[in-house]
């Protein structure tokens, strides 16, 4: 049984809830996001409380419950605060910029500049040549460009060349002795 679906969510100021059956609209000052909740799963307002509940009392049922608690929790703090995901581009030459505040322009190293789109609802702001912020309202989507992103240039193990996540640590390997 899921112990975080018994947890409920209060609701905070400034952010508009709709349900509609099985969808729920999520609105705030970050902007709009949507979900649709799984058949086995209900959700009962109560004045500025999510409630969560199961059709059936099973442990499947309660982990869905529990996933959905977690998504529209984190949907809420994302219209309310944002996301943020901070990319550290580390090598000779590894250069960033930002085209039209919709694509991001990168020097990898390659022969060619590799360019990168930006989904709608994703922002990008360049602080200096070698350091991107992603932000945005959507989690998964912010967690998802900044992996794109890093897999253009992984951090390989023996220099730690490439594209690092603001706190990930590169354990480097030892270079083979004669």
């Amino acid at each position: 049984m899921s112990r975080i679906a018994k947890n409920p969510i209060v609701i905070p100021d400034g952010v508009e809830i709709n349900l509609k059956g099985r969808k729920i609209v999520i609105k705030g000052t970050n902007g709009e996001l949507r979900y649709i909740i799984h058949k086995n799963v209900m959700i009962e307002r109560k004045d500025s409380i999510l409630i969560f509940n199961v059709v059936l009392d099973n442990s499947y049922n309660w982990s869905q419950a529990g996933t959905s608690r977690a998504l529209i929790y984190s949907m809420i703090k994302g219209v309310t605060g944002g996301f943020v995901k901070i990319l550290q581009l580390i090598g000779v030459g590894y250069r960033v910029s930002l085209v039209n505040e919709t694509v991001i322009n990168m020097l990898l190293g390659y022969s060619h500049p590799i360019k990168y789109k930006l989904p709608y609802g994703i922002q990008a702001k360049i602080t200096s040549p070698t350091e991107i912020i992603i932000t945005g309202a959507d989690k998964q989507l912010v967690g998802q460009v900044a992996a794109n992103l890093r897999s253009y240039r992984v951090p390989e193990a023996y220099k730690g060349k490439g594209i690092r996540y603001n706190n990930e640590v590169v354990r480097l390997k030892e270079a083979k002795k004669k």
